[in-house]
This record gives structure tokens, C-alpha cells and sequence, in this order.
């Protein structure tokens, strides 16, 4: 069975961790050029509310915007009202992930275990993030899809264009890509060529 469609085209979740509001028109900007329609900025960046709101009002008919390491209520709600649509988490709150389903918000929970994956679901999550995924890696991924449904499942950290493949050919439908793509200060050109590789990447899978 097929998983159920993704809410944007490019499964590849780009996260902007420490991105200062300053930066954000350029770098998301050339993310979007170049055809990454799912945005994050963590909660542990400067201003993240600040940022979440100017991406969505510069780019926010082009790409899904959101919010990362969200891990209360409180900061859902906050995401909300800066106008964002996506909610990922780095670990499994079923009580985060039902507020936020049920204040709009798409969310890709994190998990590392089955159990969690599984309470993830219950309380609504319409994706799943495994997280660390280089420490649990796609013997993980493989096992698990024998057991979960069809819902969208993604590889987050330590992710690179060489290990995208693997995760891929063992049931990820797409990968959040952080430390590979963006660091904090880097030049907008390198967040372009960054972002090249993996789409490269995935793009090579898929052919």
C-alpha cells in the first residue's frame, strides 16, 4: 500500500537551525529557487517566531513553513500564530503532537522505537520523523516498515547525500537535512550548493 501524499513536493525537509531573522529572506529564498517547498526553523534559533513569520510572509504561497524542536504546547501555538503549517518534534509528546494536529498544524513527530512511532499515530502525527537516523540507520527503517502503516516517514540527523539513498531504498519516503545543508553564518551560495547535492541525490534515487 502506498504511503498517503506528502503535504509538499520535494521530501526533503531543509532545517535552518540557528538562522537569525536577518538571514532568512536569502537563504530561504534560494531554497525555494531551487524547488525545497518544506522549511524549518528550529525553536533553538534566534528569534525563531520572528523568522517562522517573515518566511511565511515571503514565501509562504511557495513552501510549507514551519517550526522544529517543538516541544510544548505553548511553542505550537506560537508557531500557529506566526503563521506556520508544519510542527516537527524531536521526540515523541502525544499530548504536543493532538494540540497540535488539533489547532491545524502538520506534524512530523520524532521517534527512535516502534512504541513511540506507534503513540506517535495515535495522538494524530501524519508523519514520522526517526530520529537520530545515522545512530539507528536504515536497518531500522527496513524492520520498522514491516510493521507500521503507510504513513510518511522521514530520516533526520546526520543525513548526507552519499547516506540519502540508503534510507530511501529501505522505506523513508524523504529525509530532514540540517547540519549538512545549513550552518549558522555559512554563505547563501553554500546553502544553494548544499541544497543541490541532496536534491541531486534524491532526484538520482528516484530515476
Amino acid at each position: 500500500m502506498d504511503s498517503p501524499p506528502l503535504p509538499f513536493a520535494l521530501p526533503l525537509i531543509a532545517i535552518l537551525r540557528g538562522i537569525t531573522p536577518a538571514e532568512v529572506p536569502a537563504h530561504v529564498g534560494v531554497l525555494v529557487e531551487e524547488g525545497y517547498d518544506a522549511i524549518e526553523i528550529p525553536t533553538n534559533s534566534p528569534d525563531w517566531e520572528h523568522s517562522v513569520r517573515i518566511a511565511v510572509d515571503a514565501f509562504g504561497q511557495r513552501a510549507m513553513i514551519g517550526a522544529g524542536t517543538v516541544l510544548t504546547p505553548a511553542s505550537a501555538d506560537a508557531l500557529v500564530a506566526a503563521g506556520g503549517r508544519l510542527m516537527v518534534t524531536p521526540n515523541t509528546r502525544p499530548a504536543v503532537i493532538r494540540h497540535a494536529v488539533e489547532h491545524g498544524l502538520q506534524v512530523a513527530a520524532g521517534f527512535a522505537t516502534a512504541s513511540e512511532a506507534f503513540d506517535a499515530l495515535d495522538a494524530g502525527a501524519q508523519m514520522l520523523k526517526l530520529f537520530p537516523a545515522s545512530v539507528h540507520g536504515p536497518a531500522l527503517v527496513r524492520a520498522l516498515r514491516s510493521v507500521l502503516p503507510p504513513v510518511p516517514l522521514f530520516a533526520v540527523g546526520g543525513v548526507t547525500p552519499d547516506t540519502l539513498s540508503g534510507y530511501l531504498s529501505a522505506g523513508c519516503q524523504g529525509a530532514g537535512i540540517g547540519g549538512e545543508l545549513y550552518k549558522p553564518g555559512q554563505p547563501v551560495e553554500r546553502t544553494r550548493e548544499h541544497a543541490r547535492r541532496f536534491r541531486q541525490a534524491y532526484l538520482d534515487h528516484a530515476a
